[in-house]
């Protein structure tokens, strides 16, 4: 199982972070290359789950209607919802496998990252066994591990005199920024499934839904207290990740929840002027 994981994932990205390395000369601009690139090449993977998420948002107010015409009848409830997702060509399911494949590509990213960023200077050595023929590195090879006022190989902190332990870096914050900002895009979803919970008689689905919304403000603050132990390097990514996560759910459901807040800012703009 092992050797099938290096093989399909773990191999080819490893080597493609080397290989970017030889032509940038600088890791930080391989991992954003690299995360760009494949989180792009995810694209056909991402969109569908983002598109059901609104489907289903969209048809909340029916399931709703459904769930109160069948409170008593749970069996009817469920043929009835699944008759309603056939005629709209919303399939719940349809975004297990996606998800399954996206989450099983960034772990090979996450641990390609982790064994070049901490290779304790034996990474000649640890790398050698891992990269195709063409892709040699020579016994002198080195990481330029400079990226603006990073060391990828350190967590993004910023020592400040006086203080017991580092503030968060720049890029460290912008990545919990990014994380809320995705998140709150998710918002009106996250409405939708709290009106439908309110019309149930079990608590399953209040607290699915109560998840949701603390998952929104907790996602943010574990980027941040995880970030004080991993390397910028691996901050770096994440900051990438997210951002690019950011524009394709704009594309796929505009605005979302920031809409409030973007109406605010341009009735802002016109009292300005």
């Amino acid at each position: 199982m092992i050797e099938l994981w290096n093989l399909i994932l773990f191999y080819p990205l490893l080597n493609i972070l080397i290989l970017l390395h030889k032509l940038t000369g600088n890791l930080g601009w391989s991992i954003v290359l690299l995360t760009v690139g494949l989180r792009t090449a995810m694209t056909p993977l991402v969109l569908p789950g983002l598109r059901l998420s609104k489907k289903m948002q969209d048809l909340a107010p029916e399931i709703a209607k459904l769930k109160e015409k069948f409170k008593d009848d749970k069996q009817g409830m469920l043929t009835a919802q699944a008759e309603l997702y056939k005629q709209h060509g919303a399939n719940p399911a349809s975004g297990c496998l996606p998800q399954i494949i996206q989450i099983l590509v960034l772990i090979a990213l996450f641990n390609s990252l982790n064994l070049v960023l901490k290779s304790n200077g034996d990474l000649v050595t640890r790398l050698t066994p891992a990269l195709y023929s063409f892709n040699s590195i020579p016994s002198d090879f080195s990481l330029g591990n400079s990226f603006f006022y990073l060391d990828l190989a350190k967590p993004d902190l910023i020592n400040l005199p006086g203080l017991p332990i580092g503030l968060p870096g720049v890029f460290l914050i912008i990545s919990a920024v990014l994380q809320f900002i995705t998140a709150k895009m998710m918002a009106p979803v996250i409405s939708a499934e709290e009106k439908l919970a309110q019309k149930t008689s079990t608590e399953a689905d209040d607290t699915a839904v109560a998840m949701q919304q603390q998952m929104m403000y907790m996602f943010p603050l574990m980027t941040l207290v995880i970030g004080y132990q991993f390397s910028s390097g691996l901050v770096l990514y994440w900051l990438v990740f997210s951002a690019v996560s950011f524009v394709q759910q704009y594309y796929a459901l505009g605005w979302g929840g920031l809409s409030p807040w973007i109406k605010r800012l341009g009735m802002l703009k016109s009292l300005k002027k």
